[in-house]
């Protein structure tokens, strides 16, 4: 019913992805963001077709660390987004799992 009304819009997001954990919605300034596998997105609440992506990759160190313990270096040596809170009227704090080695920041979004 949805799709028969044309109010459905796809995001393609990231290729052969689907680990989309983490949603803030911030009314304050009109934005979604989501978490992702190295990447948070950001999307314009009166424009949803406009977004932005921040890259947030693990280190390659942390990478190769995770790969020589055994780990799948696609599906688990990432930096996957689980936390995204409102900190300030100007930045978001951010936490990843860093590919087993967690790394929280403040992202500025102005």
């Amino acid at each position: 019913e949805m799709l028969e009304s044309n109010n459905i819009i796809n995001f393609n997001g990231l290729a052969n992805s689907s680990s989309y954990h983490t949603f803030l919605l911030d009314e304050e300034r009109g934005r979604l963001y989501i978490g992702a596998k190295d990447h948070i997105f950001s999307f314009n609440l009166v424009n949803i077709k406009e977004y932005q992506k921040i890259v947030w990759p693990v280190s390659h160190s942390r990478r190769d660390e995770c790969k020589w313990a055994g780990k799948d270096i696609v599906r688990e040596c990432a930096n996957f987004i689980k936390v995204l809170k409102a900190y300030n009227q100007t930045h978001l704090y951010a936490c990843g799992t860093g590919a087993f080695h967690p790394v929280c920041t403040y992202i500025e979004v102005g």
